[in-house]
C-alpha cells in the first residue's frame, strides 16, 4: 500500500516547527510532518483509538493519506500570475530509476491539486547519492571515469546514502520525464541540484532541454567556486545554494515518525504487533517540497512538503 504524507503549509503550522536558515530540509521536514500527524489526531474525536479517524485511505484501498487532506480547503490567496512557484523532488535511494516516471508524475500532481494551480515555474531535481564538494571544484577533469567525476567516488564520502553515484544515461532517462513535462506547459523550467562543472557538462551533452538551474549546497565554504560560476555563464544556467540533504527522509526517521506512541503516531503497529495500526515494513519513495513566493513582496506564502513510502505488509 502506498502511503502519503503531508506537511500542509508550513508557514501557518505552529511555531514549534524549526525555520532557522542553517536547519537543512530533513529537520524541517520532519519536525512538520509531526507537528501536521499530532494536530490532525487531535483534532478529531476518539482519534486516540485508531489512526483511521484522521487519515483517509483511497476507495481502491491502494493508498492512505497521513492525515486526510481537504484540497477543496488549500490554495493560494491570490492570482496565479502574483507567484513564482518552485518545487524540488528528491529521489530516494534504493529506489530504481526505472520507477521515477510515475513517482514524478504523481508528485507534480500532488503540488498542483494543493495549490490550486496548473503549472509551476522551476522543478529542480535532486539525484540520490551526490553530494557537491567545493574543493574538488578545481581539480575536476572533464574525462574522469563516471564512478570519479567532481571528485566524488561511488560509495565514497561523497555519497550520503552510500550506495554510490549512478551514471549519466541513467540520469537522463529520468531527465527525459521532465522534458516531457516542460513540452506539456506544466513545467516551466527544470533544474539540477549537486552538479559540478564535469558532470554538468557530461550531462549538458545528452540532454534535450537544458537545465536552467544548478543547485547545490556549499558545506564549508561561503564563495561558489570559480571554475563552475564561470562554466554556468557560459551555458546560461543560474546557480543557487540550499541546506538540503540528499537523503531527506531515511527509512528509520519514517518508521519512528509513523510508528506507536510517544515518539509516534500510532499509524503503524509496534514490533510485537500488539498495537492498533498498520503492519509490515515501510520504504520510502520519494519527497517533494513546494514553495510559492509572492512576486512583488518577496514574501513565502506557501511552503509544505509531500513523501510518499510504500508499506509492505
Amino acid at each position: 500500500m502506498k502511503l502519503i504524507l503531508s506537511t500542509s503549509n508550513v508557514m501557518s503550522n505552529s511555531p514549534s516547527i524549526i525555520r532557522r536558515g542553517n536547519e537543512r530540509s530533513n529537520t524541517e521536514l520532519t519536525s512538520s510532518l509531526r507537528t501536521n500527524f499530532k494536530t490532525a489526531a487531535s483534532s478529531r474525536e476518539n482519534s486516540n483509538s485508531s489512526h483511521t479517524f484522521w487519515t483517509k485511505r483511497a476507495e481502491s484501498g491502494e493508498s492512505l493519506s497521513i492525515p486526510s487532506v481537504d484540497f477543496s480547503q488549500t490554495g493560494l490567496s491570490e492570482e496565479r500570475s502574483q507567484y513564482d512557484i518552485t518545487v524540488k523532488l528528491f529521489y530516494l535511494p534504493s529506489v530504481s530509476p526505472e520507477r521515477r516516471c510515475a513517482h514524478t508524475r504523481h508528485a507534480i500532481e500532488l503540488v498542483l491539486k494543493e495549490l490550486h494551480i496548473d503549472n509551476i515555474d522551476l522543478l529542480i531535481v535532486s539525484y540520490p547519492g551526490i553530494a557537491f564538494d567545493a574543493d574538488d571544484e578545481d581539480s575536476s577533469d572533464p574525462d574522469s571515469p563516471p564512478d570519479e567525476v567532481d571528485g566524488i567516488r561511488e560509495g565514497g564520502s561523497g555519497s550520503e546514502s552510500g550506495l554510490g553515484v549512478e551514471d549519466i544515461d541513467t540520469m537522463i532517462k529520468t531527465w527525459q520525464t521532465l522534458e516531457t513535462l516542460v513540452d506539456e506547459g506544466t513545467i516551466g523550467k527544470i533544474g539540477l541540484s549537486e552538479f559540478g562543472s564535469a558532470r554538468l557538462e557530461k550531462f549538458l551533452e545528452k540532454a534535450r532541454i537544458k537545465p536552467g538551474v544548478d543547485q547545490i549546497n556549499v558545506r564549508d565554504c561561503c564563495v561558489v567556486p570559480r571554475p563552475l560560476i564561470m562554466f554556468a555563464k557560459e551555458k546560461g544556467i543560474e546557480l543557487l545554494t540550499h541546506n538540503d540533504c540528499t537523503n531527506i527522509l531515511p527509512t528509520g526517521t519514517l518508521r519512528e515518525l509513523l510508528g506507536p506512541a510517544p515518539a509516534g503516531v500510532g499509524v503503524l503497529a509496534s514490533t510485537g504487533n500488539k498495537e492498533n495500526g498498520l503492519k509490515g515494513d515501510v520504504e520510502p519513495q520519494w519527497v517533494v517540497k513546494y514553495t510559492a513566493v509572492v512576486k512583488d513582496r518577496g514574501v513565502v506564502e506557501n511552503k509544505g512538503y509531500f513523501a510518499v513510502a510504500e508499506l509492505k505488509e
